[in-house]
């Protein structure tokens, strides 16, 4: 997940409406898109009205409990939360959540599908208990809700021509390049490429990395920005294209790191003191780490970075 610090609601990270192509690893869904099944929108739906007409009050997770399901709100997007081949839903985020959850004694999760953009908007107007689409960590965000301590940590990446031909390996070399750049929609990219100096109306924003895909491949663009995982998982079949070796971005001369997380309304600090807990213990034992390598996370992704330090 990686979008930019910026102006709206949903504008930091992660993460045309075409299908990824079909790996081991990359079912076919569509990145930050409205997931499109019967089910998403279904639940997405019901539970939007549900949750406008009555507003939880108390314990949230008393309540939760007392309800034996958690709504989670998701945004279609492989790795993190997405609908697989058959039609399940999963991803790194979806079965974490099932898992720690489970051991806070709520026995069912019930995936919200929705944009990107609307997951924080959901999640403060309760269409749903808390957003599980590993959603970058960050200070704009962290005004608007409150996170637990991130999951993973994650480097950029550009997906390039075979061969790289304009040698583009971070944000200043494709400004030297004056290379024709692109990005995600409400990708922190945004903001780091003009960080490096280029200019907003000069940044080509695409549907996702799917289409990012497709500009570079096509000649359209000559380089597409996002997150390292999601940048060599859609390369992964291309003959035309393929990902650059990780990076920071740098911003205000500091490298830049990103996080992911789960986050929660700022009025359920109990609920996500409970959640780290259980997720601290996760990463501790290595369980973490096995829940999600599956999904295409390196050793190199873990993280002890906390909620904390990424707001700041």
């Amino acid at each position: 997940m990686a979008p930019p610090p910026g102006n709206d609601s949903e504008s930091t990270p992660r993460h045309s409406i075409r299908s990824i192509r079909s790996t081991p690893s990359t079912p076919p869904v569509r990145r930050r898109s409205l997931l499109l099944g019967a089910a998403g929108l279904g639940a997405a739906g019901a539970l939007g009205a549900a949750g406008c007409s009555r507003v939880p009050t108390g314990d949230t997770l008393a309540r939760l409990k007392s309800q034996g399901t958690v709504r989670l709100g998701i945004a279609g997007e492989v790795p993190y939360g997405y609908i697989d081949e058959q039609g399940d839903f999963t991803g790194e985020a979806v079965e974490l959540a099932k898992i720690i959850f489970k051991r806070l004694g709520v026995d069912h999760v019930q995936p919200v599908a929705t944009d990107f953009a609307s997951l924080i908007p959901g999640l403060n107007s309760q269409q749903f208990d808390c957003v599980s689409a590993g959603m970058y960590i960050n200070k704009e965000r962290c005004q608007q809700v409150i996170f637990a301590d991130p999951e993973y940590q994650m480097l950029d990446a550009f997906i390039v021509r075979k061969g790289n031909p304009k040698n583009l390996h971070n944000y200043e070399d494709c400004v030297r390049a004056k290379a024709k750049f692109a990005t995600g929609t409400a990708y922190a990219e945004i903001a780091y490429a003009v960080a490096a100096g280029y200019k907003e109306k000069d940044i080509q924003i695409l549907q996702d990395q799917v289409a990012g895909l497709n500009a570079v491949e096509s000649g359209r663009v000559d380089v597409f920005a996002g997150t390292s995982l999601t940048v060599r998982e859609v390369v992964k079949k291309s003959r035309k294209a393929e990902a650059t070796p990780a990076f920071a971005a740098t911003v205000d001369g500091k490298k830049k790191i990103d996080g992911g997380g789960f986050t929660f309304r700022p009025t359920d600090t109990a609920l996500r003191d409970a959640f780290n807990v259980e997720i601290h213990k996760m990463k501790k034992s290595g369980e973490l780490f096995r829940v999600l390598r599956p999904f295409g996370f390196t050793q190199a992704e873990m993280t002890t970075l906390t909620a904390k330090e990424l707001c700041a």
